[in-house]
């Protein structure tokens, strides 16, 4: 990487990504840092197509085929947006990145964690985070927290708990394989208290 900070937001769905990348976009930019927010997919015009497919397409989808599809995404979406940003010297906070393919796509879809890894790093062109902050949530409590927000369920939030699980389990597995890219929080603890462990961990790294 040439210049800036990558920082990705991981974690299952209604764990609070969005929350706390809005939080920590607000708070870097307080201290003068130009960042990018963003996600995948969805983070580029063709991202966008790409999203409304793997998400709301109705019917089914093959699962090689869904995999492939958000790894197009990121090729796009790296190539031509999060890399110009990071050699422009900015901060690029990312709303999921490979390691969601991984634990979705990989093991909720029960493709295998090292071939989707390996899809997405040759689509990413090898590129890896500075930090990964995983916000970790029971799949029960996470059904209740999207039950409570009355919305759409998209394609992989209608799946059932034994899916999540998967998708847990492996977010801890990727976790526990790379300790010095990834800060791990317990998703139930207050949104300001979560906020306050990130911006430690993103103060050192923008210290050292």
């Amino acid at each position: 990487m040439v210049g800036g900070l990558f920082i990705t937001l991981e974690g299952g769905d209604g764990s609070g990504k969005s929350t706390q990348s809005e939080l920590l976009t607000e708070w870097l930019e307080e201290q003068g840092h130009t960042v990018l927010r963003t996600r995948e997919p969805g983070g580029t015009e063709v991202g966008v197509e790409i999203r409304e497919i793997v998400l709301h397409h109705r019917g089914d989808i093959a699962p090689r085929a869904e995999a492939l599809l958000y790894a197009a995404d990121r090729a796009h979406h790296i190539a031509t947006k999060v890399r110009p940003a990071l050699e422009r010297g900015e901060i690029v906070i990312q709303d999921r990145y490979l390691d969601s393919s991984v634990a979705y796509q990989g093991a909720g879809r029960v493709l295998g964690a090292g071939e989707v890894r390996d899809l997405s790093l040759w689509a990413a062109e090898g590129l890896l985070p500075d930090l990964t902050i995983l916000l970790d949530l029971d799949e029960a409590v996470a059904r209740g927290r999207l039950d409570a927000d009355n919305k759409r369920f998209d394609r992989l939030e209608a799946e059932k708990g034994e899916f999540h699980a998967r998708v847990r389990e492996a977010f801890l597995e990727l976790a526990l394989a790379e300790p010095d890219r990834f800060l791990v929080l317990d998703a139930e603890f207050p949104a300001e208290a979560i906020a306050a462990s990130i911006r430690t961990r993103v103060a050192a790294l923008l210290a050292g």
